[in-house]
């Protein structure tokens, strides 16, 4: 649960937070991965079912959002005041929450580890929104490359490159540069690519996701600012 210094403010249908936010959706959520991520983001907020995940840490989500149709009716009563029903059926209980979440950093957490459509889902809905968001795996972290980023990686660390739309870009310190190539859904991808040393990417547009082994956490947070 957050402290003082980490309270929230909803004005209207937006949450604002001072800190990074540590989302919990309903997916296989390991706890050393929730302790971790709360040491970047302290702010807690379980997407719908999530809630059940951070209850079983011991823990009190700041909110939850979502339509509640995943969260048992003991922790709907449990967490009563901290319930932000939203009902609309056209969006996932991940894209509910970043659209009235505004904070510096969003670490998510059981987002890809459970139904793979699911999963696609919200890798869909990361390289739409993009920005200082991220998404921690059983083996990965993911995150929307900007437009420019740079990693600090120990030489023969993977880097894949996952495009969610027509794509082209340029790289540095990549075993196989990415200069001059197309990828697309469908098409080319970047899958377990390797780090020679630093690696710099710079592409023509929104749109790549980036993945890395998860003990690559502080370098992605590095390329995304935080």
């Amino acid at each position: 649960m957050a402290d003082d210094e980490n309270e929230t403010d909803i004005p209207g249908d937006r949450m604002a937070v001072g800190t990074g936010v540590t989302l919990v959706g309903g997916g296989p959520v390991a706890r050393d991965d929730l302790r971790r991520a709360l040491a970047h983001a302290p702010c807690l907020v379980a997407a719908d079912g999530g809630a059940e995940h951070v209850l079983a840490a011991g823990l009190l989500p700041d909110r939850v959002i979502g339509d509640m149709d995943s969260i048992s009716a003991a922790s709907r009563d449990r967490l009563a005041s901290r319930l932000w029903p939203v009902g609309e059926q056209d969006s996932t209980d991940f894209e509910k929450c970043l659209a009235r979440i505004d904070a510096p950093l969003i670490l998510g957490l059981g987002f890809t580890g459970g139904r793979m459509d699911h999963a696609l889902a919200a890798l869909s809905v990361l390289a739409r929104y993009g920005g200082p968001r991220l998404l921690i795996g059983a083996e990965d972290v993911v995150f929307a490359a900007p437009a420019k980023a740079a990693l600090d990686l120990a030489p023969g660390t993977r880097v894949s490159l996952f495009p969610m739309c027509e794509i082209t870009g340029r790289s540095r310190g990549l075993e196989w540069p990415i200069d001059g190539l197309s990828f697309a859904p469908g098409g080319r991808a970047g899958t377990s690519n390797r780090a020679t040393g630093r690696v710099t990417l710079a592409f023509d547009g929104p749109g790549m996701l980036v993945l890395l082994p998860r003990d690559c956490l502080a370098a992605a947070l590095s390329a995304l600012g935080g």
